[in-house]
């Protein structure tokens, strides 16, 4: 169990902050407040804090919609310590990897709706997008009454890390923390532009979005599908990237079976491996954002674009509950943010940026990930490229500002795999960031104003 390998004679392994933040690990100190009853279940830490996992008192109850015990209560703070009732890794672990799923009880788990759905991805190729909407209109129905993840941006995980490394601070009466800042250069937030093309139509209008892109000095990703939907050869590889653009593989055949079955998904994910190699690519996307992380490590790819924050309007719903990269083994898992073009138009039914936009206020308030999918199949018609365009202008708003990197995927994956790597060392009466890569990277510091959290850059 997760709590078995992170606890060791009461104290609580510091990794998880550590990783969060690259602080030192002897700037936190907490420890687990008793044994972990069995079994797994939701309860709180705070008003705005929802966890699913054990707790050591208190009851975790099957549902986030009824009253929940609230952890935070339990905490102690003494002797230069803090003390849990939960393992918060164990937490964080099953909130990205989305484990509290198993307590959903959802009618889409079903095996006749399982059935049906199989049927659907059989015939979607015959079905317009007209009369495709329809019926995604009638199996989202609801949607906006599911309570957990929280629509349109869930931020669980960064309010945990914050309250704990808020505790930490008071554990340590106020004295700052300093850590690695999340983004090189100070960079207050991160922005990718990714497209998934599903079909011939949006392989004859790649180079008329570079074009559209390029206006705007925004380089993006493509994500083409290998087998079955259109004709991937070496002079559409040698475009897009001559240009400036990445390439990287979406699925195998964009069926909607990639995770059924794990003997086929690992025949599967050696053809995808070996697509991979081909397209000289180093990410990857699944169709349909299926996704099983425990199966990732299949994959011979530096980082995975699969799992959205929050996804009420996805087949498989659920959602990782951070706008921050994280790790999955070796793979580095940057999460879908924003709602996908073609949920906005044609199941929100909304051909404006207002939901984009309040996406993006909100990742930008916990310093996170703008990660936007945008199909060349559904982003032809004018009104659907005004919107488009709408959105870009705002991106290079927020750059001239100074208010967010824009980067290729590989770009960010290999940022992160570096801000991993790099440490914090005391010298004399400062600290200094050691490690290759050092100097892309910015000190900062954790301190409390009054009881918020608060973030300086070093000077």
């Amino acid at each position: 169990m997760p709590d078995k390998l992170n606890v060791e004679n009461g104290a609580l392994n510091p990794q998880l902050l550590v990783d969060r933040y690259r602080c030192g690990g002897d700037a936190v100190n907490f420890a687990l407040l008793g044994d972990l009853r069995p079994g797994q279940g939701y309860f709180r830490f705070g008003d705005n804090v929802i966890c699913y996992g054990q707790c050591a008192d208190g009851e975790t109850l099957n549902s986030p919609t009824l009253p929940l015990y609230d952890a935070l209560d339990r905490v102690i703070i003494r002797d230069a310590r803090v003390w849990l009732p939960f393992d918060p890794t164990q937490v964080v672990d099953n909130l990205r990897s989305e484990r509290y799923r198993q307590n959903a009880g959802d009618f889409k788990a079903l095996p006749g709706v399982e059935m049906l759905r199989s049927c659907y991805y059989l015939l979607r190729p015959l079905m317009p997008v007209g009369f495709r909407k329809h019926l995604q209109r009638f199996y989202f129905k609801g949607w906006q009454h599911i309570p957990f993840p929280e629509w349109p941006v869930d931020c669980t995980v960064e309010l945990l890390h914050e309250r704990l490394l808020t505790l930490a601070l008071k554990a340590t009466r106020g004295t700052p923390i300093p850590f690695i800042w999340f983004w090189p250069k100070g960079a207050p937030s991160c922005t990718i532009v990714t497209h998934d093309v599903e079909t011939s139509l949006g392989i004859s209008l790649c180079h008329d979005l570079m074009d559209l892109n390029d206006s705007f000095s925004i380089k993006t990703s493509f994500q083409l599908v290998p087998e079955e939907r259109y004709v991937v050869d070496d002079a559409l590889l040698a475009g897009i990237r001559s240009r400036g653009f990445e390439v990287n593989v979406h699925d195998l055949n964009h069926d909607g079976r990639l995770y059924r079955d794990k003997a086929e998904f690992l025949r599967r994910a050696e053809l995808i491996n070996q697509y991979i190699r081909r397209f000289g690519a180093e990410g990857f996307r699944s169709a349909i954002m299926y996704r099983n992380l425990d199966w990732y490590q299949a994959f011979d790819v530096k980082y995975d674009m699969s799992v959205p924050n929050v996804s009420h309007l996805e087949p498989q719903q659920g959602g990782c509950c951070t706008v921050m990269p994280f790790f999955v083994g070796n793979i580095v898992e940057l999460p879908v943010t924003m709602t996908q073009d073609y949920t906005l138009f044609h199941i929100l039914e909304q051909y404006s940026t207002e939901v984009w936009f309040e996406q993006s206020r909100r990742i930008r308030q916990k310093n996170g990930l703008l990660s936007v999918i945008v199909h060349p199949d559904y982003i032809h018609s004018d009104k659907a490229v005004q919107v488009y365009k709408d959105l870009l202008a705002h991106i290079t708003e927020l750059r001239s500002a100074g208010q967010t990197w824009i980067a290729l995927p590989k770009e960010v994956a290999a940022w992160w795999r570096t801000r991993s790597n790099l440490t914090i060392a005391r010298r004399g009466d400062s600290w200094s960031i050691e490690g290759e890569g050092k100097e892309q990277a910015s000190l900062a510091y954790a301190s409390l104003d009054g009881e918020s959290l608060r973030y300086d850059l070093a000077p």
